[in-house]
C-alpha cells in the first residue's frame, strides 16, 4: 500500500476551490495582495498550501492597509 501524501503546492483552480470562492475572484485577490502571491516552479506558478491554511485559521499575517490621517 502506497502512501498519500499532501500537496505542499497548488493550482490557482485549487486554491481558489480551497477557499470556495471562483478562480476569477481568487486571481482578483491575489493581484490586490488580499491574498499570497504564487511561487514560479520553472513554467509553472503554484501557491503554498501552509499559507491558504494559514489564511484560513486567522495565522497569516494581514496585507498592509493604507493609513488615513484623521
Amino acid at each position: 500500500m502506497t502512501a498519500r501524501h499532501q500537496p505542499l503546492a497548488v493550482t490557482d483552480k485549487t486554491a481558489a476551490a480551497m477557499l470556495d470562492m471562483p478562480c476569477a475572484e481568487f486571481r482578483r485577490l491575489v493581484s490586490a495582495g488580499a491574498l499570497p502571491s504564487p511561487v514560479r516552479l520553472g513554467h509553472h506558478e503554484r501557491w503554498r498550501v501552509a499559507q491558504i491554511e494559514a489564511i484560513l485559521s486567522g495565522d497569516a499575517a494581514k496585507p498592509q492597509e493604507p493609513e488615513f490621517d484623521a
